[in-house]
């Protein structure tokens, strides 16, 4: 029984869902779409895993499965791998100009437009994401993301060198060839296209595995990537588990580079997992702690809008509008907040709450789950944070937020720093001449001033220190799938070097 503006409804939110305002002035029921695709993608279809084993989907917003999804091994891998290899040494992809490349790409992202209703659903009944934003954001930006890099997939180009004795030389910029890509559960369709599109424009082939918890979308994507032209064995989807499917595209002997997002610690092991097989090349985007820096000259207004758009890459992830903020229906366009991931997230947050209670810090607001079915936790707000409590150390990934003061700009930059991440940071001031310094002498790798979680194609993101290393965004990351070769030929009697 689900109950919705006053009236109750039978069955689960399998099969329906409710989306109703509190005023009660717009539909109730919002239909959720079939679950069409299940199994991973190897070499343009749709096939079982090896082993023919399965795994269960869970819906964060009540705990009930939505879908069983193939569970992809190393057996698996082997066999995308495989695909991505021969679609890169002999398939057209690689070899096609980059303008052809390019018009694929933009055809690409005109079907993601002609689905995002659907893309918008399952991303919500598959991470809790908010309809709404998704609908408004996360799914144009995964279009968007394809049509910025489609428009760079003509311009690779190296440069003509000035050699110092007689001899021509210049350099190529060429794709680097298998990538694997690793793919957090937070935004799935933003990082699904975040990786896949500069892999693409450069010529790449790849192996995309997505979070355990976040397979619905990928599959979807590859299903219009098939659609819209892109040669079989260019991308290929295995869904499963990180130590299994995860740890097997990391330690692949014929990937050439691997692109993972998540946690530090499982960064680590990737790593390690590139170190110890082929010395494959890797980028990391890792974990945060990014502070928000609010000076006594803020603009309120500014300051809200900032607040309200904090998220992984804060100090704390907190919701807008602390104890008023809707939390239900994650298709309901007036609520700001849906559930935690899953029920190993929820209980981890949960923990972290206790921790900060235990330690001393104030308890402002929230701290309490929400609801008796699914994941969802009260927006969380501590005051009287000390630096050395663990909820001011640690990412905790939730709706949390730690409130420390400071005296002085050199006490704020040192309180900044004082971090083993450096992901992002915030500055809310009037005054240009602190903000400049302050920019200057926070190490993360992008400073949002007066504004927050500013992302565009054409800026570069991505960490200082234990954040990782690489950037997403910007040309930068499309030179992250390019590798430089020079080319040397003698010159014989030439007027002039």
């Amino acid at each position: 029984m689900r109950t919705c503006d006053g009236k109750t409804y039978q069955g689960g939110l399998k099969d329906r869902d409710m989306a109703g305002h509190t005023d009660g002035s717009s539909e109730c029921l919002i239909k959720i779409p079939t679950i069409k695709f299940t199994k991973l993608f190897i070499n343009g279809e749709f096939v079982d895993s090896v082993s023919g084993e399965t795994f269960e989907t869970i819906d964060p917003r009540t705990g009930d499965v939505t879908a069983r999804i193939a569970e992809g091994n190393k057996e698996d891998v082997d066999l995308a791998v495989k695909a991505a290899r021969e679609a890169f040494e002999h398939g057209p992809w690689p070899r096609m100009s980059g303008s052809a490349r390019g018009r694929i790409m933009m055809k690409y992202a005109d079907l993601i437009d002609q689905n995002i209703e659907e893309l918008a659903a399952l991303d919500t009944i598959d991470a809790g994401k908010l309809y709404g934003w998704g609908k408004a954001v996360d799914i144009p930006s995964a279009a968007n993301h394809l049509r910025y890099y489609a428009g760079a997939a003509d311009k690779i180009h190296g440069e003509v060198l000035k050699m110092s004795r007689e001899l021509q030389g210049y350099t190529l910029r060429e794709p680097i060839g298998v990538v694997g890509h690793i793919i957090p559960w937070n935004f799935p369709s933003s990082l699904f296209f975040t990786k896949v599109s500069p892999a693409l424009a450069a010529g790449c082939t790849m192996v995309v595995k997505p979070a355990e918890q976040t397979p619905l979308s990928a599959l979807f994507y590859a299903y219009l990537a098939k659609l819209a032209g892109i040669p079989d064995g260019v991308i290929n989807v295995v869904t499963g588990y990180g130590p299994t499917a995860g740890a097997a595209i990391a330690s692949h002997m014929d990937i050439d580079k691997v692109s993972f997002t998540g946690s530090t610690e499982v960064g680590r092991l990737v790593m390690q997992a590139a170190a110890t097989s082929n010395l494959k090349q890797v980028s990391l985007e890792l974990g945060g702690k990014s502070p928000l820096l609010i000076f006594d000259d803020a603009d309120i207004s500014t300051l809200l809008i900032s607040l309200s758009l904090v998220s992984c890459i804060t100090s704390s992830e907190i919701g807008r509008e602390g104890k008023s903020l809707g939390c239900w229906g994650s298709f309901d366009p007036n609520v700001r907040q849906g559930p935690q991931i899953d029920k190993q997230q929820y209980e981890k947050i949960l923990s972290y709450i206790e921790h900060g209670k235990r330690e001393g810090a104030t308890l402002l607001t929230g701290g309490k789950p929400l609801f008796k079915m699914g994941y969802f936790i009260e927006p969380t707000i501590f005051t009287d944070v000390k630096e050395d409590m663990l909820i001011a150390k640690d990412e905790i990934f939730g709706p949390v937020m730690s409130l420390m003061k400071f005296k002085t700009v050199e006490e704020a930059i040192k309180s900044a720093n004082n971090t083993r991440y450096g992901l992002a940071a915030g500055i809310v001031t009037k005054d240009l001449n602190v903000a400049n310094t302050v920019s200057r002498s926070i190490r993360a790798g992008i400073i949002w001033i007066n504004c927050y979680f500013a992302f565009d194609e054409d800026c570069p993101g991505g960490g200082y220190k234990m954040s990782g290393f690489g950037r997403d965004f910007g040309l930068e990351a499309l030179h992250k799938y390019l590798q430089v070769k020079s080319v040397v030929t003698p010159i014989y009697n030439s007027p002039w070097l």
